[in-house]
């Protein structure tokens, strides 16, 4: 348990990901603009596909922090870029789920607030989610 003035903890959304983001919905337009061969169809799919990735980028760098954890509780990014803050007496549960798809195993923090459940997985944590969910829970106080 972290002393009451401890600073909070952060975690958040590895820098590099918005831009490789941002430079994959380049390369679709580029490819939308060069595989189109006319087919206005084909390059509005990749100009679509190319804006939703733009648009999940902008978001990893209008809200890059994804969770903070300080004595009094944690907040949580919610909807596209804002905060919700969770006292420690709403936590209810923080979990991590483990899934293997397809050969791959993938874990997602989850933390249930009773009425709202918010996962959180590595790429927005910067860090496995075993170890974010064991500090969250080293964090918490005895009676929380």
């Amino acid at each position: 348990m972290h002393p009451p003035s401890s600073p909070a903890r952060h975690w958040r959304v590895p820098p590099a990901l918005p831009v490789v983001k941002l430079a994959g919905a380049v390369v679709l337009v580029v490819l939308g603009l060069l595989l189109a061969t006319g087919d206005v169809v084909q390059l509005a799919l990749a100009v679509a596909a190319a804006g939703g990735l733009a648009g999940w980028a902008v978001r990893d760098l209008l809200a890059p922090v994804r969770l903070t954890v300080a004595p009094d509780g944690i907040t949580v990014v919610r909807g596209y870029a804002g905060r919700r803050h969770l006292p420690w007496d709403a936590v209810e549960a923080i979990t991590v789920d483990r899934r293997t798809r397809f050969g791959l195993a993938a874990e997602t923090l989850e933390i249930d607030a009773g009425e709202t459940l918010h996962l959180l997985g590595r790429a927005d944590l910067g860090a496995p989610p075993a170890e974010v969910a064991e500090e969250l829970r080293s964090a918490r106080p005895a009676g929380g």
